[in-house]
């Protein structure tokens, strides 16, 4: 008799065969895996750590709760759009993948390849963002530990943040197995850290530094010089980028058991329970952050929460939760490497991507993409010289990573529903809740990419400019530039999502820029339940 983990397989090998892909990937990761590396990318505490810069000057502690309320809602709608299409439609390629099927005719093979490249750079600005958050945070604890007398410099955190990515390129290169496991020990880590703080930090900070309820609920700090409103608005990045990158368990769809089931609902279970945590966290900090919001911000330790925990544990209290703080960040940015590398091997696999042919190779191994994964690692490190340009053009990164994802995410939403299409949900699906929540998270992602993209103060200059519109513009100009280049373009032979059933390894290359392979797989025609 055939067990039921035998059944699965089976089913979601038949499905992706649908879909046209041939199963090439171990699938190891149980549904509570694939919750995982999506609830460890979003990581929470060291995430807020990473972005609270972003909230504190635009509003303070009303921005900080009230922000992270809104736009915990807002992204949630976001959430429960991508998990329909996932469900329908679980394969790596994902979102380029679910736009080429829905999309029209005419448009298709364009749209695909500019959601393939906006996917692929937000994914790989995830890591850099991550990362570079790691960075920061490791030179934090070393200037607490040296008693605030230390401040590291651009070249000093970005040597920390290089070999930080190399070792992550190292982890991601083991076996699918391992990077597994390593999910559910992320997952409980993740959630122990963001306890102790809930309970902990209120319950170490000095009287003096504890805020009133009409304080830390109520009160509206905005330093930057835009309306409160817009900054306001602006606070937004911090939840957007904290609870962010869930696609994530979209891109190890071929590595997960049931994939059409667990990929949807990792997604909306890590969203909404990182809204729930992430709000109590933001809580506790407003009451606990003091009255002072200038010294957070201009703090020699150059970490508004260490700040905070300094203030409320001491040295060597700080040092020891911080030191959990780092390495739960460092979790984080293994497990997106490992997402934004199969995204890249995807997007590779149909021959999209320069150098495809290189790109495109499991390693016979460990049977995992070792080349993408170092390609990642490398376009990272090019994005983390941004730091040497100044402050304001490294948290570029932090945007960057917004912007180019619901870019991504808000095409193949939107193709859904604007054209003509044979689309049948999975076993996820909203009914007839479908559209309204599609028309408002497309709406909060629109809104949001023209909000990122503007400076942090009305009055900028050189040093102070966003440079999210310069990298996202350029990467996106020449992708365009390249698919209408002469001869060579992808207009002239990229054609949507490639069959590679049936092709063997020795001749995968083959497969790269060859029309007569192109799938046109309709979503409609290969969704479970179709």
């Amino acid at each position: 008799m055939e067990s039921p983990q035998h059944a699965i397989a089976k089913a979601d090998e038949a499905l992706l065969a649908e879909l046209g892909y041939k199963q090439e990937f171990k699938r190891a990761f149980s549904p509570l895996e694939v919750f995982g590396i999506a609830f460890s990318i979003i990581g929470l505490l060291p995430s807020i750590a990473s972005v609270l810069f972003y909230a504190v000057p635009n509003g303070g502690p009303a921005s900080m709760v009230w922000g992270w309320a809104v736009a915990s809602l807002f992204i949630l709608c976001v959430g429960m759009s991508m998990g329909e299409l996932a469900s329908a439609a679980p394969t790596s390629g994902g979102l380029y993948f679910w736009t080429h099927s829905l999309s029209s005719p005419r448009c298709r093979n364009l749209l695909a390849w500019i959601v393939g490249y906006s996917n692929t750079i937000g994914t790989i600005a995830s890591v850099a963002s991550i990362d570079w958050g790691c960075a920061v945070q490791i030179m934090a604890a070393v200037s607490i530990g040296s008693g605030q007398t230390f401040t590291a410099t651009s070249a000093q955190t970005f040597g920390v943040y290089v070999a930080i990515v190399l070792s992550h390129a190292v982890i991601c290169c083991l076996g699918t197995a391992v990077l597994a496991r390593l999910q559910t020990v992320y997952v409980v880590l993740n959630i122990c850290l963001c306890l102790a703080v809930i309970i902990g930090l209120p319950a170490a900070t000095p009287k003096e530094n504890m805020n009133s309820a009409n304080y830390a609920l109520g009160n509206f700090t905005n330093l930057n010089g835009w309306t409160d409103g817009y900054a306001f608005i602006l606070s937004f990045l911090a939840p957007s980028w904290t609870i962010g990158s869930f696609d994530s368990s979209v891109h190890i769809s071929e590595e997960s058991s049931n994939a059409a089931t667990a990929v949807p609902w990792a997604i909306v279970s890590a969203i909404g329970i990182a809204g729930i945590l992430g709000w109590a966290i933001n809580v506790s900090l407003a009451f606990c952050m003091g009255g002072d919001v200038n010294s957070l911000l201009s703090s020699p330790i150059g970490q508004p929460m260490a700040q905070i925990f300094f203030n409320s544990f001491g040295q060597k209290g700080t040092l020891a939760l911080w030191s959990i703080v780092v390495l739960v960040q460092y979790m984080m940015g293994s497990s997106m490497v490992l997402a934004s590398s199969r995204q890249t091997f995807a997007f590779a696999r149909d021959g999209a991507l320069p150098f495809s042919s290189y790109l495109y190779r499991m390693n016979g191994f460990t049977k995992t993409p070792v080349n993408t994964v170092w390609f990642v690692a490398a376009v990272s490190i090019i994005l983390g010289m941004l730091s040497f340009a100044g402050p304001q053009a490294i948290n570029a990164i932090f945007s960057l990573s917004v912007t180019a994802l619901y870019i991504a995410y808000a095409i193949p939403v939107v193709a859904r529903f604007a054209f003509k299409n044979n689309f049948k949900p999975g076993p996820f699906n909203l009914g007839i809740f479908s559209f309204p929540v599609a028309v408002i998270a497309v709406s909060y992602m629109f809104i949001m990419d023209i909000v990122f993209f503007f400076p942090t103060m009305p009055q900028t200059d050189v040093a102070n400019m966003n440079y999210t519109v310069v990298v996202l513009g350029g990467i996106l100009a020449l992708s365009i530039l390249w698919y209408y280049c002469p001869v060579y373009g992808g207009v002239h032979w990229f054609t949507g999502p490639v069959s590679n059933i049936g092709v063997s390894d020795e001749s995968v290359s083959s497969i790269h820029g060859s029309v007569e392979k192109n799938m046109g797989v309709d979503i409609g025609e290969a969704s479970v339940g179709a």
